[in-house]
Protein backbone atom coordinates (compact mmCIF):
# COMPACT_ATOMS: atom_id res chain seq x y z
CA UNK A 1 0.00 0.00 0.00
CA UNK A 2 1.28 3.43 -0.93
CA UNK A 3 -1.29 5.65 0.74
CA UNK A 4 -4.70 5.66 2.42
CA UNK A 5 -7.73 7.91 2.22
CA UNK A 6 -10.80 7.61 4.42
CA UNK A 7 -13.86 9.21 2.81
CA UNK A 8 -16.77 10.28 5.00
CA UNK A 9 -20.03 10.94 3.14
CA UNK A 10 -21.87 13.63 5.06
CA UNK A 11 -25.33 15.19 5.26
CA UNK A 12 -23.95 18.21 7.15
CA UNK A 13 -21.14 18.68 4.64
CA UNK A 14 -20.29 22.38 5.05
CA UNK A 15 -20.37 22.21 8.83
CA UNK A 16 -18.23 19.05 8.84
CA UNK A 17 -15.66 20.55 6.45
CA UNK A 18 -15.39 23.65 8.67
CA UNK A 19 -14.91 21.40 11.72
CA UNK A 20 -11.91 19.57 10.23
CA UNK A 21 -10.46 22.69 8.61
CA UNK A 22 -11.08 25.38 11.23
CA UNK A 23 -11.39 23.45 14.49
CA UNK A 24 -8.97 20.54 14.01
CA UNK A 25 -6.75 22.64 11.71
CA UNK A 26 -6.15 19.87 9.18
CA UNK A 27 -4.44 21.14 6.02
CA UNK A 28 -6.44 20.89 2.78
CA UNK A 29 -4.80 18.88 0.01
CA UNK A 30 -7.59 19.12 -2.57
CA UNK A 31 -10.98 20.82 -2.69
CA UNK A 32 -14.05 21.10 -4.93
CA UNK A 33 -17.54 22.42 -4.26
CA UNK A 34 -18.61 19.03 -2.81
CA UNK A 35 -15.40 17.19 -1.80
CA UNK A 36 -12.48 18.20 0.42
CA UNK A 37 -9.39 16.09 1.02
CA UNK A 38 -7.38 16.79 4.19
CA UNK A 39 -3.81 15.71 4.90
CA UNK A 40 -3.38 13.54 8.00
CA UNK A 41 0.19 12.33 7.35
CA UNK A 42 2.52 12.10 4.36
CA UNK A 43 0.67 9.02 3.14
CA UNK A 44 -2.78 9.29 4.70
CA UNK A 45 -5.77 11.48 3.93
CA UNK A 46 -9.26 12.13 5.25
CA UNK A 47 -11.89 13.29 2.77
CA UNK A 48 -15.31 14.81 3.40
CA UNK A 49 -17.84 14.31 0.60
CA UNK A 50 -21.26 15.92 0.29
CA UNK A 51 -23.72 13.03 0.07
CA UNK A 52 -26.09 15.23 -1.97
CA UNK A 53 -23.56 15.19 -4.81
CA UNK A 54 -22.32 11.60 -4.56
CA UNK A 55 -23.67 8.16 -5.35
CA UNK A 56 -22.84 6.98 -1.80
CA UNK A 57 -24.86 8.27 1.15
CA UNK A 58 -24.01 8.92 4.78
CA UNK A 59 -23.74 5.89 7.01
CA UNK A 60 -25.47 7.85 9.78
CA UNK A 61 -22.46 7.28 12.09
CA UNK A 62 -23.02 3.56 12.36
CA UNK A 63 -19.77 2.05 13.55
CA UNK A 64 -17.40 4.85 12.52
CA UNK A 65 -14.43 5.84 14.68
CA UNK A 66 -11.48 7.79 13.34
CA UNK A 67 -8.50 6.82 15.50
CA UNK A 68 -5.68 9.36 15.30
CA UNK A 69 -2.39 8.80 17.10
CA UNK A 70 -0.60 11.87 18.47
CA UNK A 71 2.72 12.51 20.19
CA UNK A 72 1.47 14.71 23.06
CA UNK A 73 -2.09 13.88 24.05
CA UNK A 74 -2.27 16.47 26.83
CA UNK A 75 -1.26 19.33 24.50
CA UNK A 76 -3.68 18.22 21.79
CA UNK A 77 -6.57 17.97 24.25
CA UNK A 78 -5.72 21.35 25.79
CA UNK A 79 -5.66 22.99 22.34
CA UNK A 80 -9.08 21.48 21.58
CA UNK A 81 -10.56 22.80 24.82
CA UNK A 82 -9.11 26.26 24.14
CA UNK A 83 -10.77 26.31 20.70
CA UNK A 84 -14.14 25.47 22.23
CA UNK A 85 -14.33 21.76 21.50
CA UNK A 86 -15.58 19.40 24.17
CA UNK A 87 -13.33 16.34 24.28
CA UNK A 88 -13.81 13.71 26.95
CA UNK A 89 -11.31 13.29 29.75
CA UNK A 90 -8.12 11.38 28.96
CA UNK A 91 -8.25 7.79 30.12
CA UNK A 92 -5.99 4.76 29.93
CA UNK A 93 -6.94 1.75 27.84
CA UNK A 94 -5.84 -1.84 28.33
CA UNK A 95 -4.20 -1.77 24.90
CA UNK A 96 -1.35 0.37 26.30
CA UNK A 97 -2.68 3.74 25.22
CA UNK A 98 -4.14 6.92 26.65
CA UNK A 99 -7.20 8.20 24.78
CA UNK A 100 -9.91 10.82 24.63
CA UNK A 101 -12.87 11.23 22.32
CA UNK A 102 -14.90 13.91 20.58
CA UNK A 103 -17.45 13.95 17.77
CA UNK A 104 -17.56 15.81 14.49
CA UNK A 105 -20.76 17.63 13.41
CA UNK A 106 -21.89 14.57 11.47
CA UNK A 107 -21.61 12.46 14.63
CA UNK A 108 -18.47 10.48 13.72
CA UNK A 109 -16.47 9.55 16.81
CA UNK A 110 -12.88 10.75 16.80
CA UNK A 111 -10.46 8.92 19.07
CA UNK A 112 -7.24 10.74 19.86
CA UNK A 113 -4.67 8.41 21.36
CA UNK A 114 -1.07 8.17 22.46
CA UNK A 115 0.88 5.01 23.13
CA UNK A 116 1.92 4.54 26.74
CA UNK A 117 5.71 4.58 26.95
CA UNK A 118 5.90 1.34 28.98
CA UNK A 119 7.35 -1.06 26.39
CA UNK A 120 6.57 -4.06 28.62
CA UNK A 121 2.89 -3.80 27.66
CA UNK A 122 3.20 -5.90 24.49
CA UNK A 123 -0.13 -7.66 24.93
CA UNK A 124 -2.97 -5.69 23.51
CA UNK A 125 -6.60 -6.38 24.19
CA UNK A 126 -9.46 -4.31 22.85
Amino acid sequence: MISTNIILYCKEWEQTVRFYKDRLLLPVNFSTDWFVEFILTASSRLSIANEKRSSIKSCAVKGITLALEVEDIEAVREDMVITGLEPTAIREHSWAARVFYLFDPEGHRIEIWQKIADETKDNFVC
